[in-house]
């Protein structure tokens, strides 16, 4: 069963190019323009070792936030169709992941029910610049267009931290981490893992 995909996006603000295979092994190819979103999906990538190239082109001159929420829905729409009726998947997923004081738990129910809680960020990190163009208030933009285009039910909670990179960062890699689990195949799993018989 292959588990990819290849989607596009274009608007008048941005043009996203985007390939998935949730049967990778975490390499990835990805230029946004916004170096710290390249490094966090570079990450994303790594550790949930699905295989990812984006491409995307937007008005980055005006604002990162059309490119970063515009790439982050195709993510999202890529890895529900990656996904298909979800037979044999694991379902679940969490994780907890440490960076140096920082500390974020995430969990995720590849549940086809669009949901997102988010909390424990400090005071004030949505407005602080991570390397100079991504704003902490994108981390939660693009939790948002992931969960809300791929169908999960995701909470990622901030336990612990101080320094605004290593929040982002211990977010995103517990989000990876916990899709690792999540949409990896059970072989203890027949058909789709519901007892209503569809997610």
């Amino acid at each position: 069963m292959s588990r990819i995909a290849k989607l596009s996006r274009a608007t008048s603000e941005s043009k996203i190019e985007l390939e998935l295979n949730l049967d990778g092994s975490g390499q990835s190819e990805i230029e946004t323009g916004v170096p710290f979103f390249d490094h966090m999906l570079t990450a994303f990538s790594k550790h949930s070792l699905i295989d990812l190239k984006v491409k995307s082109v937007g008005d980055i001159e005006i604002d990162v936030h059309h490119t970063v929420e515009d790439t982050a829905i195709v993510l999202g729409q890529a890895i529900k169709q990656a996904l298909g009726d979800k037979a044999g998947i694991a379902r679940y997923g969490d994780a907890t992941v440490p960076l140096d004081e920082a500390l974020a738990r995430a969990v995720v129910d590849v549940s086809g029910r669009p949901f997102l809680v988010h909390s424990g960020e400090p005071q004030g990190f949505e407005f602080h610049l991570i390397g100079g163009h991504f704003t902490g208030s994108m981390v939660r933009h693009v939790f948002e267009a992931i969960a809300y285009n791929a169908g999960l039910t995701l909470h990622v909670t901030v336990l612990a931290g101080r320094d605004a990179h290593h929040i982002a960062e211990a977010e995103f890699k517990a989000l990876a981490r916990a899709m690792r689990k999540a949409v990896e195949l059970d072989v203890r799993v027949s058909g789709v893992p519901s007892t209503k018989g569809s997610l």
